[in-house]
């Protein structure tokens, strides 16, 4: 769910490192799905500007509501782990995203790894 996958944020965050390990360790496969993704505007705001979670939290909630992101393939997503560069979910958009999905579709478990 990261806006950029090709970015090195961690020894192992670029797409295709991420590719080869969910495929090798969880035998599952790695789709970026940018839509899931804060704009570069509401995610700077926050990290570069050191701005307001809530103020972060209430723009991202917005823009799934207009990207309307609960028409995803909920087939496609079950089972599925959000990853992104946070290492836990208290401030990060992976949680945001869940939730959503959960207020939306109803009857999804969400686990914080």
């Amino acid at each position: 769910v990261r806006l950029n996958n090709k970015s090195q944020l961690a020894g192992f965050a670029k797409r295709d490192d991420l590719s080869f390990f969910a495929k090798s360790l969880c035998g599952i496969s790695y789709h970026h799905m940018p839509q899931l993704a804060p704009t570069k505007d509401i995610l700077d705001a926050y990290k570069k500007e050191k701005g307001d979670w809530s103020v972060y939290e209430e723009k991202f909630i917005d823009l799934m509501a207009r990207r309307h992101i609960e028409n995803l393939d909920r087939e496609k997503m079950d089972g599925g782990c959000l990853l992104c560069s946070e290492d836990k979910p208290h401030h990060c958009h992976r949680r945001l995203v869940a939730e959503y999905l959960k207020e939306k579709w109803g009857n999804v478990e969400i686990k914080h790894l």
